[in-house]
């Protein structure tokens, strides 16, 4: 691996673990930000790197991230991450990845139950199967062996919630028919809530990094643009849904909407990003609030909170937080994203999420 790129974030976790896998020989981080709510949950990533740190970065700003976004989802459940670290240029076979998500399993499992995982980006319900042959700290396994299977679908469902609360705050209402939105990256998520939002009569523009998304978008009749371009054409509402880091400061200068909603984590390329939307009177949705309905979701199926129609409706409560949010932070002149992280800040200190506020009404 070559230098790294990133500087590496605050370090505020309860243990980080860094392995290279016995099996696989690649890098290996687990990281447990916090479990003051529960057993940590988050997602395991397979991803190539420039360098071994930038894995340990990910890391550490996406366990961190997830303990926000579970406590701001009113869970009983911590933050944690899990990241595979690829070299630049390296192919996995068969053999080699069933090895990696082994060694993931045995990483997990030596947390004792504070940490879960599950797929992320990069990971699949089938790898989640690997895991489980060495740990029973493993969510989102297939449907086919009694698993809660996929979590992209809840995720695009507390998307589309997001996206109608949003859409209500700077249009006064929630209806996208006639909408114009941008969908930057059409990947599990994206895709299903381009799917969605064309159906209902929202005027699309959209792209991706990988060319072969462009089908879908002639599929459904929206314009396609050049990835990098995207943030340059007028819309109601932009929606990051790929990668993190997107919203650069350049971008933000750039960016031609009334509101930014989407499931991308991490999409402001730094916290102050935050400030600068407000300063140009764009709307910004908190990503972890946002994209908490896949989480919402293995949480639930995982502790066999309520059939898949309740714990569907329960994330579809996620349009409820963001009105909520947006609200307060109009009433105290804050950003969105100060006002999500003082509900995250709130109910970590309580320690516990009130029985009440997890029923499934």
């Amino acid at each position: 691996m070559t230098h790294h790129t990133l500087p590496l974030p605050e370090f505020s976790h309860e243990r980080v673990e860094v392995l290279t896998g016995r099996r696989s020989g690649l890098f290996i981080a687990v990281a447990l930000h916090s479990s003051v709510l529960g057993s940590a949950l988050g997602g395991a990533r397979l991803w190539t790197y420039p360098h071994w740190s930038d894995a340990l970065g990910d890391a550490l700003r996406l366990s961190a991230a997830m303990t926000l976004k579970n406590a701001t989802a009113g869970l009983h459940a911590g933050g944690g991450k899990a990241v595979i670290g690829l070299e630049l240029g390296t192919v996995l076979d068969a053999e080699r990845r069933r090895d990696a998500f082994l060694d993931l399993g045995d990483a997990v499992e030596s947390f004792g139950g504070l940490y879960r995982t599950a797929e992320d980006v990069g990971s699949t319900t089938e790898d989640m199967a690997v895991v489980s042959e060495r740990t029973a700290h493993v969510v989102g396994l297939p449907d086919a062996v009694g698993g809660s299977g996929e979590p992209a679908g809840p995720t695009s469902l507390g998307v589309y919630e997001s996206l109608r609360a949003v859409l209500e705050r700077v249009t006064g209402t929630p209806d996208v028919a006639g909408r114009r939105i941008t969908i930057s990256g059409l990947g599990q998520v994206g895709g299903r809530l381009a799917v969605r939002l064309s159906a209902e009569g929202a005027v699309l523009t959209v792209t991706d990094v990988n060319p072969a998304r462009k089908h879908l978008a002639s599929e459904l009749g929206a314009k396609w643009v050049e990835p990098g371009t995207e943030h340059l054409v007028p819309a109601d509402v932009f929606v990051p849904a790929g990668i993190g880091g997107l919203l650069t400061d350049d971008v933000i200068d750039a960016l031609d909407t009334s509101a930014v909603c989407g499931p991308a984590n991490n999409p402001l390329a730094s916290h102050s990003g935050a400030d600068r939307l407000a300063a140009r009177g764009i709307l910004y949705a908190p990503d972890f609030v946002v994209n908490a309905g896949g989480v919402i979701y293995l949480d639930h199926e995982a502790k066999k909170l309520g059939t898949r129609a309740e714990i569907m409706d329960r994330v579809a409560q996620i349009g409820d937080t963001v009105r909520a949010i947006l609200a307060d932070a109009a009433e105290r002149d804050i950003t969105p994203l100060a006002a999500a992280e003082e509900l995250a800040a709130a109910r970590l200190r309580a320690g516990a999420v009130p029985a009440e506020e997890l029923s499934l009404s």
